[in-house]
This record gives structure tokens, C-alpha cells and sequence, in this order.
């Protein structure tokens, strides 16, 4: 168990993608009795704090596998740890191998308020009955978990309570403004979000805990960073502290935001959010009938993709209808496969079989429109369309009118609320773009040679 002794000692362990830890996990995973595990759990028990806080760490990853009561009582033996980050690490791993009866136990029985205040953190929902504790910390999150599943009744009551605590709550707990804004969003309350913000935004003890606050508000719904930059660049003060400027530079994600409020954004210093840098598009080449017959002659019929696909089959269909062959081929990129080709081509197979196609189509695209990856792709096939997107208008209009930000995966939360402004973006324009084409005369469509609008057809082909 060299190996592992050294590898805990110099933080490999914990190191995430380092062999040695991608061994252990191996090693512990298949058998939580065996030698690996076993060692771990004295290594709890070193006289350095520094491998106790390293193995409690470790063991904390390893125990999402399940309960681990061995686990669990190495960490319950350290809770008294007389180094504090043992003692927190010891806290989080006691709920994690799910021993949460012992961690109640602990928490009622022990006095130290960083420990108290992480077991209370762990446990969640366990601790709504505490509401009445000594520490403040822990009357925070006890009235938090209570109003999680409140009902409407008892709100007032409740947020009253939490503004109570939360400044020396504060003192104990890192993040209580986006924890509490996280609650708030869960239960709709997006206007007492921003009522909440603006008191603790006024009151300079409590300032930091509000500029959380709406920053968490400026993830979650659209229409707060119109209504919370103004406040925040109001109550910045002479300096912008770190918290101000992180709300800040969230809340200049917001288009609508900079746009209402950018000069007033000016006047004090932060720094805004990058805008996304679009990469250089392709220069499309120029095609006419014959190289793009040629061109796809070349392809094979159930080709998945295609390099400037709306130019070369719009070339084609600017001369005449295509032929069985080339239309199989826009049929197997419209219909075969989701995402950005589909939307691309889809505009083209209306072009090709005219109206008919259309509900098929729209089938097709309007469930992709809030999906933050090809979501904008589908809207701008929908622009495409122009008036015959029409029917359409209902979906674009649910994304536009959404009060809350779509969901979506990404590295930052800034980052995603930057992919639900392109969408928002993206969604208007669609929507002016089939507005617009509507109240010109359509144009004329081209029509099949044949019947091809047909699912199949092309089998064999």
C-alpha cells in the first residue's frame, strides 16, 4: 500500500484523471472490504491533517456509490477533529455514506457551529424542523427547507424569518443569496425575487448576500436583469466589491438589459460579460446548375451531410425541378437525421415539394426549437420559410414569451444564460422574418416532376 500512502500524502489521489486516484476508485469500487478500502479508512486516522483531509475527501467522492457505513463511522470519529477542515470534511462524508441518522444525532448534540452548520447543510430536508436552533446558520436553512414545500399561506411567516437570520447567518454560510433565490424560482415568486433583492441590496450589511441573490435571479429569469442592474449599479457604491461585480457582469449577459440600462452600466466598473465571438463563416462557393448536379452526382444517395447544401440544391432548384435521384438525396438530409442539416434542408424540400410537405415538416422542427445546441439552426430554417412558417408562429411565440430561462447544460451558468439569450434572439428574429413574409405575396414554388413526398420512397434507389 506504498503507493497509496504516497499518493494520498501528495494530493494525487484527489487530483481528478491522476492514475493513481483512477486506481483507486477501481480498486475501492470493486470491493469496498478489500485492502485499498481498508487502508483508506485508517489513513482517516493519520496523524497528519493533511491525509485526513485528503482521505475524507476521497472517501466523500467514493461514497455516492452507495451506503458505506465503515465510511460513516471513520468520519463520525472525526467530527471532533481538532483541525476544521477535517472536521467539515468529516460532516459532508457522515451524510454521504448515508449514515444522516448519525448526523442528525451529531448535529444535536455537538456545539461546534462550522461543524453544526455543514451537517445541517448536508442533511437538506431533515432539518426543517429546526427552526427554532440556537445557531443561526441553522435556523436559515431549517426555515429555507420549510419554505421549499410551504404553502402559500404560510410564506410571509416564513420570509420574514429568513431576513431575520440572514445577515449572521451569513457569517457561517457562503452562498445563502443563491440558495435562497434557487428556493424562491422553484416556487414561481419571481417579482417577491426581485422584492427580496432590493431590500438586501439597500441595506449595505446585506448587500453581498443580495447581489447573490440576483445574480441567482439573473440565471433563472429573463426579465431580471432589466429590473436588477439599475439596483445594482445603484448601491455599487465607491468601490465595486466582488460580489457586485460578479452580479454585474451577469446581469450584462441580458441584451434587453444593456440596451435599456448599458449607459447607466458605464458608469461604474465591472467587467461585462464576452460576448460569444462567432467563428469567420465559410466562403460559400458559387454554384451553378451543373456543378451542383455534378457535385451531388458524386454523393452517394443516403448522404447525411453536406457542405453548403442550401446553395447547391438552391442552384439546382432555381433551374427546375430535381431530378428522382438528387430529390432522394435532399430527402435522406431533411428526414433521415436531426439537427443543424435538418434544418438547413429543410427549407429546400418545401421549395422542392411545395406546400404539401409543410405539416410534415414542422413536425419535424418545432420540438427542436428550445434545444440550446440545434435550437437556433431549426429557428432560422423557420425564417427561412418566411410565411409558410405560419403555422409555426405558436411554438416560436411560447419560446419568446417563456418568463423563465430555458434549460441548458454548460460550463458556466453565465455561459448558459448566454445560450438561452441566442435562442431568445434567434426566436425573435424568426418570428419578424415570418411577419415580415407574410404580408408580402409568396412566392411562386416550384412543384415535383413526381410524386416523392412519400416516406420510403427511395428505398433502392
Amino acid at each position: 500500500m506504498r503507493w497509496l500512502d504516497e499518493a494520498v500524502a501528495s494530493g494525487a489521489a484527489t487530483t481528478p484523471a491522476d492514475p493513481s486516484r483512477i486506481a483507486v476508485f477501481d480498486a475501492v469500487r470493486a470491493d469496498r472490504t478489500g485492502p485499498v478500502a481498508s487502508r483508506l479508512l485508517q489513513l482517516a486516522h493519520s496523524d497528519s491533517p493533511v491525509v485526513r483531509g485528503e482521505v475524507l475527501a476521497l472517501l466523500q467522492s467514493l461514497a455516492h456509490d452507495g451506503p458505506w457505513p465503515e465510511a460513516a463511522n471513520a468520519a463520525l470519529a472525526r467530527l471532533t477533529d481538532p483541525d476544521e477542515d477535517v472536521r467539515c470534511w468529516a460532516a459532508r462524508l457522515v451524510v454521504d455514506a448515508g449514515r444522516r441518522d448519525l448526523a442528525l444525532t451529531a448535529l444535536s448534540e455537538l456545539t461546534d457551529p462550522v461543524v453544526r452548520t455543514v451537517l445541517a447543510r448536508a442533511l437538506g430536508a431533515r432539518i426543517a424542523h429546526l427552526r427554532a436552533d440556537s445557531l443561526a446558520s441553522v435556523r436559515f436553512l431549517a426555515h429555507l427547507e420549510t419554505l421549499r414545500a410551504a404553502p402559500s399561506a404560510q410564506w410571509p411567516a416564513l420570509d420574514a424569518a429568513l431576513y431575520a437570520d440572514a445577515l449572521e447567518a451569513s457569517h457561517r454560510l457562503e452562498g445563502i443569496g443563491r440558495a435562497w433565490g434557487q428556493v424562491l424560482y422553484r416556487l414561481g415568486r419571481e417579482q417577491h425575487t426581485y422584492a427580496v433583492a432590493t431590500r438586501l441590496l439597500a441595506d449595505p450589511a446585506t448587500r453581498d448576500i443580495g447581489a447573490d441573490l440576483a445574480r441567482e435571479a439573473c440565471h433563472d429569469w429573463r426579465a431580471a436583469p432589466v429590473e436588477l442592474l439599475p439596483l445594482l449599479v445603484r448601491h455599487c457604491g465607491h468601490s465595486v466589491g466582488d460580489a457586485m461585480a460578479t452580479a454585474l457582469t451577469t446581469a450584462s449577459v441580458s441584451r434587453a438589459a444593456m440596451r435599456a440600462h448599458g449607459a447607466l452600466a458605464a458608469t461604474v466598473p465591472f467587467t461585462p460579460y464576452p460576448k460569444a465571438t462567432r467563428p469567420c463563416p465559410d466562403t460559400v462557393p458559387s454554384y451553378d446548375s451543373a456543378s451542383a448536379a455534378a457535385l451531388l452526382a458524386a454523393k452517394p444517395v443516403g448522404i447525411g451531410r453536406l457542405a453548403h447544401a442550401p446553395a447547391v440544391f438552391g442552384a439546382l432548384l432555381d433551374a427546375g425541378p430535381l431530378t428522382f435521384r438528387q430529390a432522394a438525396q435532399l430527402y435522406n438530409l431533411t428526414f433521415r437525421w436531426p439537427g443543424r442539416m435538418q434544418a438547413l434542408c429543410a427549407p429546400l424540400w418545401l421549395r422542392h415539394a411545395g406546400p404539401s410537405a409543410l405539416p410534415r415538416l414542422l413536425a419535424l422542427i418545432t420540438p427542436h426549437l428550445g434545444e440550446y445546441t440545434v435550437g437556433e439552426h431549426y429557428l432560422a430554417g423557420l425564417a427561412t420559410m418566411g410565411h409558410h412558417a405560419l403555422p409555426a408562429l405558436p411554438a416560436v411565440a411560447a419560446l419568446i414569451d417563456r418568463r423563465s430561462r430555458i434549460p441548458v447544460n454548460d460550463s458556466t451558468r453565465d455561459a448558459e444564460t448566454e445560450l438561452d439569450e441566442r435562442l431568445l434572439a434567434a426566436a425573435l428574429d424568426a418570428r419578424r422574418a415570418i411577419l415580415a413574409d407574410a404580408t408580402a405575396q409568396p412566392p411562386a414554388q416550384h412543384r415535383p416532376a413526381v410524386d416523392i413526398d412519400r416516406p420510403g420512397c427511395y428505398k433502392g434507389v
